[in-house]
């Protein structure tokens, strides 16, 4: 888990926005209130014996601790608009539907970020590479587990108006 001090920024700084590389190894980026942010990666990958329900309601439990433990106040979700296969495009309409339905019942804003405008915010050009993301958050002061990891960090890095280009 990475952690980084930034200033205060956004309307309401007594709550924490989080942003959200969705799929089924999700990275996350949480902003506290006090500027702090820590990331991670999470595995929604279903189970040999589960069912597929589970990915959601899993995710949705995620959410609510999320939400009770840091006061989530903003949700800002990478938005993927061209996917490599069908799978992965309805693995991403499914989480995709679950987050803003959850983000809806609890008021919670949400926001989606197109890839291209985040790469570019963090490494300098829309078509970077995972691994330009990568070194673009480690020259933030991150350290990524992995470009999950390191595609929410630079999610939330874009909408706080601090991209790692240089």
């Amino acid at each position: 888990m990475a952690t980084q001090s930034l200033p205060h920024r956004g309307a309401d700084e007594n709550r924490a926005v989080l942003a959200l590389d969705l799929g089924t190894q999700m990275g996350w980026a949480l902003r506290h209130p006090d500027g702090t942010i820590t990331s991670g990666t999470v595995s929604f990958k279903l189970g040999r014996f589960e069912g597929g329900g589970m990915q959601w309601v899993r995710f949705k439990a995620w959410l609510d601790e999320m939400h009770f433990t840091s006061d989530v106040g903003q949700i800002l979700f990478e938005e993927v608009r061209r996917h490599i296969g069908t799978t992965a495009a309805h693995v991403y309409g499914g989480f995709l539907a679950h987050l803003t339905a959850w983000a809806e019942h609890h008021e919670v804003p949400y926001m989606g970020v197109p890839v291209g405008s985040i790469k570019k915010s963090a490494a300098g050009k829309g078509n970077a590479s995972k691994e330009q993301v990568i070194h673009a958050m480690k020259r933030l002061g991150h350290n990524p587990a992995d470009d999950n990891e390191s595609d929410a960090l630079a999610l939330l890095h874009c909408v706080l108006g601090q991209g790692g280009a240089r």
